[in-house]
């Protein structure tokens, strides 16, 4: 067995990992190492690379896990839930696949409960985090507009992502609404700059951006991590969080593909997974001292899942819009009904998201599948009616937690003899209400644009992408899983940082603030170090 040791073990090198360990690099005297399961994707192996990406992107870069055929990849029992989980495991995680979308959360995010008297506050502020979202703004190299009446001034962006005729057209219809509009938050370059070369407006980010564009975290940070003499092992999973009698861990046991384990020895341990890999790892690391999982002494490890349930709206409209040219998610955003407002029946909200519509062969294929189209002589003219002129809105819906949307064990072990995950969530009562308001609202965008064959439903199956919530951050250990440092109550020297300690949603994709709270995180771990001694961690730091 391979034995290593280290000052801080980081488990994951997605979205959270890779910028927490950019942040770790730049104290000279710590010794990082980074664990993930999966491996570099190589970029020449995007499908965009290819004339026939449509085809491609539906195999290894699908974005449903199991349509993917990928070494590490971890399963996932979601039969109990009908959004189904979305990931990627490999180096940069998600961020690899996202369409890059980049919005913050709103400061009323930090404090649902002060404002609306539901749910919980976070025990940090969004002022908090204003300086780490700024730094994450820069290292990522996000566009956008200032000014946006929505939030707090945001400066230091690059120039936003043309809206293109699509986007005008919507934008026209939403002036005529009188609703709020503006240009997407995107990590995406859109001048040659510092991050490389520009957005060409290929479109179909989300399998993949063969430009090197899109800021996915496998490109911005690692390079730089690397550089700065960060250790990462990759096709090697962490089956286990050890533990001695004072409660600190004291190893992880590892295994790679080859089915070789390793133990490395650490004085911090950091997870920086998901909302559901996360806890995963931690309710397999029960002992003796934590009979339900490790760090879970308040019995909220694993609970509270929020997964942003999405509605869909599409429509078509009369003319050739261009409406496939351009990044495929990010256009331009509407928080009109991101706020509370009673008299809409429900709390919190949601964010429109105007998205392109997809290549022509997918075109074709929803066609077809939609019975819009059929094989003949109307083939072409039935291609043409749609192809480019397609216009639809994801409405991504607040969600709040609920302690029985949960992350628990299943009885099956996967194919590295671990017990997988099993989610149980379904759609809460005031999450229904704001997908039932949304299909309203999106209807009506199109309507107001004269667009025809018009469809709506909600929840998306396939959108669990946002997976939150389940290791939430608090001020009390019988409330939370952290303290506001991410550090563990129960386990001194185990800190997370990833999306499993939202205390709640918002409605937008959490990326951002996913990456502002691990250099957060890291922050908190770089000012406590000088505390640690050679053999253990005191509580608290």
């Amino acid at each position: 067995m391979i034995n290593l040791d280290c000052d801080v073990l980081v488990i994951g090198a997605g979205a959270a990992g890779s910028a927490l360990c950019w942040r770790l690099s730049h104290y000279s005297s710590l010794k990082v190492i980074c664990v993930e399961q999966g491996d570099f994707t190589k970029t020449n192996n995007y499908p965009t690379n290819y004339i026939d990406w449509e085809l491609r992107k539906e195999v290894d870069f699908s974005t449903n896990p199991k349509a993917r055929y990928m070494l590490g990849e971890f399963i996932v029992d979601d039969s109990n839930s009908p959004i189904k989980t979305s990931y990627y495991s490999g180096v940069g995680g998600s961020t690899v696949l996202f369409s890059g979308h980049f919005p913050r959360l709103h400061p009323s995010d930090f404090k649902v409960k002060t404002l609306d008297g539901i749910a919980d506050d976070w025990p940090i502020s969004y002022e908090l985090l204003e300086p780490y979202y700024e730094l994450n703004d820069k290292n990522i190299g996000v566009a956008g507009l200032s000014g946006d009446p929505a939030y707090p001034e945001i400066s230091g962006l690059l120039p936003p992502i043309p809206l293109g005729t699509m986007g005008e057209v919507v934008a026209n219809a939403m002036n005529r609404l009188g609703w709020h509009w503006w240009p997407s938050y995107s990590a995406i370059n859109t001048i040659d700059s510092e991050f490389g070369s520009k957005c060409i407006n290929l479109g179909p980010c989300n399998s993949g951006c063969a430009q090197g564009a899109k800021s996915s975290s496998d490109q911005r940070y690692w390079p730089k991590s690397l550089q700065k003499g960060v250790r990462l092992i990759t096709n090697t999973r962490v089956m286990k969080l050890v533990t001695n009698q004072s409660d600190l861990v004291e190893g992880a046991i590892c295994r790679n593909r080859n089915g070789e384990t390793m133990t490395i020895s650490s004085k911090i341990y950091v997870v920086a997974g998901n909302g559901v890999w996360t806890p995963h790892l931690l309710l397999n690391s029960a002992c003796d001292r934590f009979p339900q999982g490790l760090a879970n002494r308040s019995g909220l490890l694993g609970r509270n899942l929020m997964i942003h349930p999405l509605a869909y709206v599409e429509g078509v409209y009369p003319d050739d819009i261009e409406s496939s040219t351009g990044p495929q998610g990010c256009c331009i955003l509407s928080q009109e009904f991101y706020e509370t407002d009673l008299s809409r029946g429900y709390f919190r909200g949601f964010t429109m998201q105007v998205l392109r519509s997809p290549g022509p062969l997918e075109t074709m294929k929803r066609n077809l599948t939609r019975k819009k189209a059929s094989f003949g002589s109307s083939f072409h003219d039935d291609f043409i009616r749609t192809f480019n002129r397609t216009i639809g809105i994801s409405m991504i819906s607040e969600d709040l937690p609920e302690f029985q949307n949960s992350v628990s064990l299943s009885p099956t072990n996967d194919s590295f003899g671990s017990r997988i995950p099993s989610v149980h969530y379904s759609v809460g009562e005031n999450t229904k209400k704001i997908l039932s308001h949304s299909v309203t609202v999106g209807s009506q965008i199109l309507s107001k644009i004269g667009a025809a064959d018009i469809i709506k439903f909600a929840p998306v199956s396939n959108s669990g992408w946002h997976l939150l919530g389940t290791a939430r951050m608090g001020l009390s250990a019988n409330d939370s899983v952290t303290n506001a440092q991410g550090q563990t109550h129960d386990v001194p020297n185990l800190f997370i940082a990833d999306g499993s300690l939202f205390v709640t949603s918002g409605s937008v994709n959490p990326a951002s603030t996913i990456q502002a709270l691990a250099i957060y995180i890291a922050d908190q771990i770089i000012a406590k170090f000088s505390k640690l001694s050679e053999s253990r961690l005191t509580s608290p730091l």
